[in-house]
């Protein structure tokens, strides 16, 4: 998806510039492995705290099995966000081309879920992260982006 590298763009206009990116297809369950891998080698670099590392790899995880559930292919950002007043942070932008959430007010209330399951996902992945935005389009695909913040 060569939307990544817009996106990538978009991110560093607006939290600044963005730091040994890595980009990871998602397709199914196994790369979710991979995805622990990337935040695993972007963690040293920012000197994350173990609660910090695994609040980031919960969130990661939880789009990308997003995408592997509802969308059946798609892509995770992962890397470091330098923002201009001098914090860094872990970026992870999530971006599939599936159906996209009809209700997104609903998609992020505890409880909801379109497949049975906890409904806990959103809603955890934004609880965890200090930025997340949604942007979903029926028939097009969603894209969050999230950072957390270090220090």
């Amino acid at each position: 998806m060569a939307l990544m590298e817009t996106l990538a763009d978009l991110v560093a206009a607006r939290y600044g510039p963005v730091a040994d990116a890595v980009r990871i297809p998602v397709r199914e369950d196994a790369d979710l492995a991979v995805v622990r891998h990337g935040i695993g080698g972007l963690a040293p670099r920012l000197g994350l705290s173990a609660l910090q590392r695994v609040a980031i790899t919960t969130a990661a995880l939880e789009l990308a099995r997003n995408i592997v559930v509802h969308a059946g292919f798609g892509e995770l950002l992962l890397g470091i966000v330098d923002a201009p007043s001098g914090g860094r942070g872990l970026l992870v932008v999530a971006r599939d081309e599936g159906p996209g959430i009809r209700d997104l007010t609903l998609a992020m209330r505890d409880g909801y879920s379109s497949v049975g399951s906890l409904g806990l996902g959103l809603p955890g992945a934004r609880r965890l992260m200090d930025v997340f935005e949604i942007e979903s389009v029926v028939g097009r695909g969603t894209t969050v982006v999230c950072i957390k913040w270090i220090g």
